[in-house]
């Protein structure tokens, strides 16, 4: 007979709180781990973390083991979970579930946050549902007593959805699943290489058995011949339908082909597709004859550190877990935490489940629009998109007639960022696919403004598709960019050249300075004919600074560099134990770099523009630090940093900032200055920032293409004429610019008036235990004060 169990410790006001990861695991766990720790604990929490899994809930003891704040630093930067996952099989059986109970209620725990997939989730429901029941029987069995089940009647479950595959119904991403694509984009940039050396062929199979986002996005990123995924499988004839895309990309000039499989692709008549098969078609000696090889990437996809959109988006997800568990009654469904877009939100887990699983049998059922439509809308959108820049002119019967056709003339205004090159590369794609003309406006509105007369020297030609082909993955700008405005070019010359090349419609991509051109040249319609043309603008900044979008292409490549940097300097800071690293950031007057790379490095404090500093904001801070290091006996193997924008204050850069630390420090600790600089402007695009630039140049094309009434009158009177594309809330819109101009836009500052992100700062000095300390005054309070004395107000 086993020996009575003690008793559970008597019920206290704080709220016991356990955290497990189960299932598979997937770079960003940690992150969402440290978060659910550090976030229960500040909310008076006490935070118990599940060693392997459901097998740590069942077999009890020291796996489960409770957090302390301190334990879980340096985490972020860690791939995995550490504390563990391993498939359990007890756990299926009713009597796992009851020594599951028992444990919990000996821990005194009565909510579980799980990291899983929906699998692992759909058992943790179940768990719930049983949990009563369950603990009867603990109580009827003379296990426990019901003075100590008393307080356990009820348990409260979230879900975290940690996969690679990005298989879950109901969120746009799960946690993982774009450090895995990262990883794919980079072996297949590798190979295309060699493949281009060597004139040849490459089968690159990834991950996915049910689900094809992987296969989908990584095809999209890096502008691969062809695809396979489960969700739209090939027709019977694949074989000639990929054999003629080759062949035309084969005439066409292209030295490479590289074709992305997944794992669970099949043809409509549910024959399974492998690599092999695929190697065979392209090498058969009677067709391509191409030398063809095949690589499939494994686990690699699943291994090292999280990328910095995985480690945020774990970061908040863990945040919202914790604030669902505090809110839950023992009539919430148990929800799951998803994002759509860039929006944070709760929904039900099992109808989330349900919808997944339904994916699944859609395909075995060959419903495969039904597949489609149940991804959620960037899955279909992403298809389209990459059946467009794949499929350019082959199809003529996708040609617009010739009298709708258009010239749209593509230009690139401000700084370089990571996916300008992909946005051009998708745009050009679809209007060759359309039968529109492509032009390039070389080297900005100042190239442009070059031409004098009816001479043109060269800036603006026609886009050959070979040349763009091979823009995928190419960071800066090919065409050139800069942040001349067309004011600043001269308006009238640059109405005059819009004349001169009959330009039916404009393409700008680009940052803040060519979101004040597009406004410049609406202002200027009135005026001048020949800008009255449809004109859209593709955000394009790392600063992130553009109004009228919470999401601009290259800020996710921003983040990726910055990160990656502020990783080896933690490394450094670390490897002396007492050090603190003050880094300065790029981003304009906007802190929205700073600030999710705050979130993505655990930095100890964010100076931001939008706060700015003052001397007292310092002193606390570094108050804060002599505590941090009084208390630390020197273990503790993680560095120290914080982030200032270049732009936060007049007075305190980064340098001073880290003097001032270093002579309070007093010799107690040492500090240091670093600045990245245009490093942060990347060199390769990141995944993300290569996937959105496709999609949404797609949809500015699509948006240009609608205006076949292109008179004056028309256009004038149509504020949809003038528009910049962007992610708001859950959604993709066109706002007109007019409106974006007068009601969302801070102009002197360069940036958006409601910056979405600005409640993220509070989490970054949460997390990383940083006190409340003194707030600057803001210039705006102090405008309102002084205007209150002169009696303005």
């Amino acid at each position: 007979m086993s020996p009575a169990a003690p008793p559970p410790p008597l019920r206290q006001k704080k709220r016991r709180i356990a955290i497990m990861t189960s299932g598979g695991d997937s770079p960003g766990m940690n992150p969402a781990i440290r978060a659910v720790v550090r976030m229960g604990i500040d909310k008076g929490c006490d935070v118990y973390g599940v060693y392997e899994g459901y097998e740590g809930l069942v077999q009890g003891g020291d796996l489960i083991r409770q957090f302390q704040w301190s334990e879980v630093r340096g985490w972020l930067s860690e791939g995995g979970t550490l504390i563990g996952t391993a498939r359990c099989m007890a756990f299926y059986e009713r009597a796992g579930r009851l020594k599951a109970a028992k444990n919990m209620v000996l821990h005194g725990i009565d909510a579980l946050i799980i990291c899983g997939g929906d699998g692992s989730l759909t058992g943790a429901d179940k768990f719930r549902s049983e949990w009563p029941d369950l603990v009867q029987e603990l109580v009827d069995t003379k296990q426990l007593t019901a003075e100590q089940t008393k307080p356990y009647k009820h348990l409260n479950i979230v879900g975290l959805v940690g996969s690679i595959d990005n298989d879950m119904s109901g969120t746009d991403a799960t946690i993982g699943c774009f450090s895995a694509l990262g990883r794919i984009c980079e072996m297949v940039d590798y190979i295309e290489a060699t493949a281009s050396s060597h004139s040849r062929a490459f089968v690159i199979e990834v991950m996915g058995r049910h689900c094809g986002w992987l296969a989908l996005m990584a095809g999209v990123a890096t502008g691969a011949d062809f695809i396979f995924i489960p969700e739209k499988p090939r027709p019977e004839k694949w074989r000639e339908e990929m054999c003629a895309v080759v062949a035309h990309h084969r005439q066409n000039g292209k030295r490479k082909t590289i074709v992305i499989v997944a794992e669970g692709a099949y043809d409509q008549e549910g024959n399974k597709i492998t690599p092999e098969m695929i190697k065979d078609l392209l090498a058969d000696k009677e067709g391509l004859a191409l030398d063809t090889r095949i690589t499939t990437l494994g686990h690699v996809q699943r291994g090292g550190s999280a990328c910095a959109y995985d480690r945020y988006l774990g970061t908040l997800q863990g945040v919202e877990a914790v604030r669902a568990v505090l809110d839950a009654t023992p009539d919430t469904p148990s929800p799951f935490i998803a994002v759509n877009e860039n929006k944070i939100t709760r929904k039900p887990l099992m109808q989330a489940v349900l919808d997944t699983k339904e994916v699944a049998n859609a395909i075995a059922a060959k419903d495969f629009d039904r597949a489609m439509s149940l991804r959620d809308t960037e899955f279909s959108d992403m298809y389209n998109s990459y059946r467009t820049t794949t499929s350019t002119a082959i199809d003529n019967s996708v040609h617009l007639p010739p009298k709708k056709r258009m010239r749209i003339a593509i230009i690139h205004v401000g700084a370089p960022a990571g996916g300008v090159n992909p946005a051009t590369r998708a745009a050009v794609a679809y209007c060759l696919t359309r039968g529109h003309t492509p032009l390039a406006i070389h080297n900005g509105f100042a190239g442009f403004a070059r031409h004098h007369g009816d001479k043109p020297d060269g800036a603006v030609r026609e886009f050959d598709w070979l040349e763009v082909d091979n823009w995928a993955n190419k960071g800066g700008s090919e065409i050139g960019m800069n942040r001349e405005t067309p004011v600043e070019s001269g308006m009238e010359l640059i109405a005059s050249l819009f004349k001169l090349y009959k330009f039916d419609g404009l393409f700008i991509i680009g940052g803040f300075e060519a979101f004040q051109s597009l406004s410049q040249l609406r202002k200027a319609r009135e005026q001048y004919s020949s800008l009255c043309i449809p004109m859209t603008l593709l955000p394009a900044t790392i600063s992130n600074n553009v109004p009228g979008t919470e999401y601009s292409i290259g800020s996710d490549t921003c983040l990726n560099e910055l990160m990656a940097y502020c990783d080896k300097v933690k490394q450094s800071a670390s490897a002396s134990r007492r050090r603190v690293f003050v880094i300065e950031t790029q981003g304009g007057r906007s802190g929205y770099i700073a600030t999710l790379a705050g979130l993505a490095v655990g930095a100890v404090a964010v100076y931001t523009p939008e706060e700015g500093i003052s001397i007292a904001m310092l002193a606390a801070d570094i108050e804060h630090l002599r505590k941090v290091f009084a208390g630390d006996s020197g273990q503790s193997r993680a560095g120290r940093l914080i982030l200032v924008n270049e732009k936060a204050s007049k007075v305190y850069s980064a340098k001073l900032i880290a003097d001032m630390i270093r002579e309070e420090a007093h010799e107690r600790f040492e500090s240091r200055d670093s600045i990245p600089g245009h490093v942060q402007q990347g060199g390769v695009p990141s995944p993300m920032d290569r996937t959105r630039a496709v999609r949404l140049a797609i949809k500015c094309i699509e948006h240009l293409e609608q205006f076949e009434d292109r008179s004056d009158s028309a256009i004038l009177s149509n504020p949809q004429s003038a528009t910049v594309i962007g992610i708001k809330g859950a959604s993709v819109v066109f706002s007109p610019m007019k409106e974006v101009e007068e009601n969302e836009t801070d102009w002197p500052n360069r940036r958006p008036n409601h910056e979405f992100w600005l409640e993220l700062k509070g989490i970054v000095d949460t997390l990383s235990g940083r006190p409340d300390v003194p707030r600057p005054e803001s210039p705006l309070v102090g405008w309102k004060a002084k205007d209150k004395k002169r009696g303005l107000s």
